[in-house]
């Protein structure tokens, strides 16, 4: 065991380490929470990341992405992750897909290939694809609910996508994941209601009304979903 993953490894232990090391991971959307999946997924040795956007970075992403600096402003969000893990743990093999994940582009990815799948896309639609895809490759998959319009991180939990509550994306899911026959569906989501902006942010696509964030909250619920991603890869 290297120098690098030491810590984890002693709380691990070796045989663990090498189910990270050889395994790989799909992340879909890499902002706020999927920044934070992948940062901590590479700190922890999981040796293959496929990265999946197509955004670049905007000035607005600094309050609260990983992968956003001054320096990062306009870089592919794919491309300034895999600077972070190269710099982080060059041995990790990473492969860029700059794409925007919707039922309309679902074919261009083979989910048997991957051992995990984390969703932290927005749009409901690609959200529904992957559950549906992950469950017919047999591939576990972690979802992310609202992170958006959230201020207490310590409310975020893990559950199945059945047994959620209160968060109106979880609501939107559990009612098109049962027409499409997905019976279970892990993710991680807060019971806190909605905070209500105190004043609205314009979307420059004109595609949806922007929620407001935080450093700490989308954050939270990322580093939330990368343990469960390595504690059921450890342990498979």
């Amino acid at each position: 065991m290297t120098e690098e993953f030491s810590r984890t490894a002693a709380l691990l232990g070796d045989e663990a380490m090498e189910k990270l090391r050889n395994a790989r991971v799909a992340v879909f959307g890499i902002g706020g929470v999927g920044g934070y999946i992948v940062e901590a997924l590479a700190r922890s040795g999981v040796g293959a990341l496929d990265l999946i956007d197509s955004d670049t970075v905007a000035l607005s992403n600094l309050n609260r992405q990983i992968i956003a600096l001054h320096s990062t402003v306009g870089m592919y969000k794919t491309e300034a992750a895999a600077r972070r893990i190269a710099d982080i743990n060059p041995d990790c093999a990473v492969k860029e897909h700059r794409i925007f994940y919707l039922p309309e582009t679902e074919g261009q990815f083979d989910f048997t290939q991957y051992d995990y799948i984390a969703d932290a896309i927005d749009t409901v639609s690609g959200k529904l694809a992957l559950a549906v895809n992950a469950q017919q490759a047999g591939t576990p998959l972690i979802s992310a609910m609202g992170a958006g319009n959230k201020l207490r991180p310590e409310l975020f939990e893990v559950a199945d996508i059945y047994d959620t509550s209160v968060c109106p994306l979880a609501r939107v899911m559990r009612t098109e994941l049962r027409k499409r026959g997905v019976k279970s569906l892990k993710v991680v989501y807060s019971k806190e209601p909605p905070v209500s902006p105190r004043r609205k942010l314009d979307d420059p696509s004109g595609r949806r009304s922007v929620p407001g964030s935080t450093a700490f909250t989308p954050s939270a619920a990322g580093l939330i979903i990368a343990a469960e991603i390595i504690k059921d890869l450890a342990s498979s």
